[in-house]
């Protein structure tokens, strides 16, 4: 084992016995990360950080349920992801009506929490990803940003294999046109 997953196990056992310094430490490690997670899914910054602090109570109340089957920030994402299309699912129901996010952390300008995106073709792909529809949208973060393989999202998403698959490749084929047509 490496020196960092022994010491992530350690603060594991430690937030396990309730040590609050624990649980900052892997806030500290994690939050930016998870952050990006939600707000590449939901697109709103206000409610990934909604979300991600949800998350991570979540998480610190059932660190027991935690088996180290797979790392911690991989268990930690997972929750991230599913909250954020629990929101999604719950903002359909309601009807909500979208809020203009004056404070976004400077999202446009800069990037998602502070990552520099100096390119224009990023920035370019970024906002054509971001007028996806929105299954389309949650489909690619989750295949080609987040790195889930399509058993994963199926799973996530709560579709078939066979729907997974297809939708993605949609979703490709879709962003491809829409970067078609900005350079035309």
């Amino acid at each position: 084992m490496t020196p960092t997953i022994t010491h992530i196990n350690d603060l594991v056992a430690r937030c396990r016995k309730g040590e609050q310094r624990a649980q900052m430490e892997i806030y500290d490690r994690y939050y930016k990360a998870m952050y990006n997670t939600a707000y590449r899914v939901t697109g709103h910054s206000a409610e990934a950080e909604d979300i991600m602090q949800e998350s991570f109570l979540k998480a610190f109340t059932r660190i027991d349920s935690f088996n180290e089957d797979a790392t911690f920030g991989a268990w930690l994402k997972r929750i991230v992801i599913n909250q954020s299309i629990t929101a999604l699912n719950r903002s359909k129901k309601l009807a909500e009506v979208s809020y203009n996010d004056e404070l976004k952390n400077e999202v446009d300008s800069v990037g998602v929490a502070g990552e520099n995106y100096g390119s224009d073709k990023v920035k370019l792909v970024l906002n054509a990803l971001k007028n996806l529809k929105e299954n389309y949208r949650i489909c690619l973060t989750l295949h080609l940003i987040e790195g889930y393989d399509h058993e994963e999202i199926s799973e996530i998403m709560k579709i078939s294999y066979g729907n997974c698959r297809t939708m993605i490749s949609r979703a490709k084929e879709s962003l491809r046109k829409k970067l078609q047509q900005h350079e035309n």
